[in-house]
């Protein structure tokens, strides 16, 4: 697939980013080598390899999944403009 400066163009139009028309031809050139790099990657055999998430093999620290109120309204509320009997207390906003 290849881009040229009508598609960076109208691209760049969607994404509401301006750019100089002498900037258009450069930067089709480097999408286009972007898309090639890409394409190089999809060549490459990953048959039998395991997802990772970090080249180190740590594993999950897991925690008993405990449902609790916290413990904290008082400091939850201490944030909010105004509030009460334990609850955020905001403007009508619906008539």
């Amino acid at each position: 697939m290849a881009i040229d400066a009508a598609t960076v163009r109208k691209v760049a139009h969607l994404a509401r980013i301006k750019t100089p028309e002498d900037r258009l031809e450069p930067l089709a050139q480097e999408l286009n080598g972007i898309l090639a790099w890409i394409e190089q990657l999809d060549e490459v055999d990953i048959q039998g390899v395991e997802p990772m998430t970090s080249n180190v093999s740590q594993p999950l620290r897991l925690r008993d999944d405990v449902v609790t109120d916290g413990n904290r309204v008082a400091d939850v509320l201490s944030n909010a403009p105004s509030a009460a009997e334990g609850f955020y207390v905001v403007p009508k906003v619906v008539e």
